[in-house]
């Protein structure tokens, strides 16, 4: 089944795409609270380590600013470790959730 040229673009109307509807999709401060509870309550070491990752950053760039190299140096290796321990939460969670949904 041989299609035709694809229709000629114009800015000033949106392509159309079936089944979606601006009003279809709408951010749900209710659903993503208690979404984001559920998920930290599964696993909450990987938002934990989100956090502390985040913030390790923050003061090694902050050290960083302040010309104390090594300071700076000792923060961005902790935040390489901060970040390893966040993915391996991360995949002891999904490995956790696989074996949980296999029983």
């Amino acid at each position: 089944m041989a299609q035709g040229p694809p229709p000629p673009f114009d800015p000033h109307r949106p392509p159309v795409i079936e089944g979606f509807t601006p009003t279809s999709y709408r951010f749900n401060a209710d659903h993503f609270e208690s979404k984001f509870v559920r998920k930290f309550r599964e696993n909450p070491f990987v938002p934990i380590g989100c956090l502390g990752t985040a913030g390790i950053l923050t003061y090694g760039l902050i050290c960083f600013m302040r010309n104390n190299p090594q300071k700076s140096q000792k923060m961005m290796r902790a935040r390489v470790l901060a970040q390893g321990f966040t993915v391996a939460s991360l995949l002891l969670g999904i490995l956790v959730t696989n074996i949980k949904s296999s029983k």
